[in-house]
């Protein structure tokens, strides 16, 4: 479990259910409470608020990497927009002064409790009380409290996390925990560009070749961020397909083109969502697969590329919604597949968070 997180950097974890089924993919006979034991029980892996603002799972021994390679960044910009909004709201002030009171009284609160919900936090401390209005004039608009936005500032931050889970393993249920609590004391962080190419590395190996466009998007840097990296790690370009892309040095070998396999992977699973440019292995199915926000939902894939989606039957059935010919080998592994996964959820539905407009259709498809 823990190898096959490191072998692709992280796992998306937006989606609580992204994180079972990416494992299930990767690891032979995974059970939903080896990935319980290797989050809650070993804490061999940990959830953290990184690259462009997501949450991720990551070994967490890469904790304090990805805390100065990526979080910090989303720290400090939490912070700022918090601080403004809680002024504009007029709920203070001095929105910076008042959002450094309102961490320390949690930090203290979680010292005493050891792990908390946020309503429980909120609950506890009278500081985590009170909301923000969002898009007044706009129908989706509304309130927004306060609270959930602190705990998002200090996870960013690298000073707490989210522990337990109090819901099933397909439903987000967290309790929050200081990072040295749930973690025990952590190595010293290092400096920000050594933590950015180590982090790096690990992706040019798990997705290189790749675009340093590719790169930025999924790192959530900068150009001149990214360029530093690439030349740290001693990546070397080289042409794909007529755009310069980078691998690093010691992988220029040419890899033996793999026999066709078939796989079902999750909405906003990491091999999905691995790329900014996608075409190689998306072809035209852009609109289907992902919805205007740019979430992945579940794919079906046959031979390296996405060919459709995958869906479930009231019952649990998972079913192939597929749009395009794979021929008869590929209907049949993947038929395979779809037998497979319907009984390692045992009945249990999955409800993607951000649906893709194919799996909204819930259509059985042939292609």
């Amino acid at each position: 479990m823990v190898a096959a997180t490191d072998g692709i950097v992280c796992l998306h974890a937006t989606d609580p259910a992204t994180i079972y089924l990416s494992a299930r993919a990767r690891v032979d006979d995974l059970t939903v409470a080896d990935v319980d034991k290797a989050l809650y029980a070993d804490r061999t892996l940990v959830k953290h608020l990184c690259m462009r603002r997501t949450l991720f799972v990551c070994r967490s021994e890469l904790f304090g990497v990805i805390q100065a390679a990526a979080s910090g960044r989303v720290a400090e910009q939490e912070r700022r927009r918090l601080a403004k909004a809680v002024e504009t709201a007029g709920l203070v002030g001095d929105g910076a002064a008042w959002l450094r009171d309102a961490s320390e009284a949690t930090l203290a609160t979680l010292d005493q409790m050891g792990e908390a919900t946020s309503t429980e936090l909120r609950a506890a401390v009278e500081l985590l009380q009170g909301s923000t209005v969002y898009a007044p004039e706009e129908s989706y608009g509304g309130d927004v409290p306060v609270g959930p936005r602190v705990l998002t500032c200090l996870s960013a931050a690298g000073q707490i996390v989210r522990a337990s889970n109090r819901g099933g393993w397909n439903v987000s249920r967290p309790t929050w925990a200081r990072t040295s609590y749930w973690l025990g004391e952590q190595p010293t962080v290092p400096p920000e560009r050594d933590a950015r190419a180590r982090l790096v590395s690990r992706w040019l190996r798990a997705f290189g070749p790749a675009t340093a466009g590719d790169l930025k998007w999924w790192l959530g840097s900068t150009v001149t961020a990214v360029r530093t990296a690439l030349g740290d790690v001693g990546a070397v370009e080289v042409d794909l397909d007529g755009e310069p892309g980078f691998v690093l040095a010691d992988d220029l070998d040419r890899v033996p083109e793999p026999e066709p396999c078939a796989a079902l992977l999750p909405g906003l699973d990491p091999t999905t969502m691995g790329w900014y440019q996608r075409d190689w292995y998306l072809g035209p199915h852009r609109t289907a697969i992902f919805d205007s926000n740019g979430n992945a939902g579940m794919t079906a894939w046959w031979d390296g590329h996405i060919v459709g989606g995958w869906n479930q039957a009231p019952d649990g059935e998972v079913f192939l919604q597929l749009l395009e010919d794979v021929g008869a080998d590929g209907r049949a592994a993947l038929d395979r597949e779809a037998s497979r996964l319907t009984a390692w959820l045992d009945g249990v539905r999955v409800a993607p968070r951000f649906p893709s407009p194919l799996s909204r259709s819930a259509q059985r498809l042939d292609g």
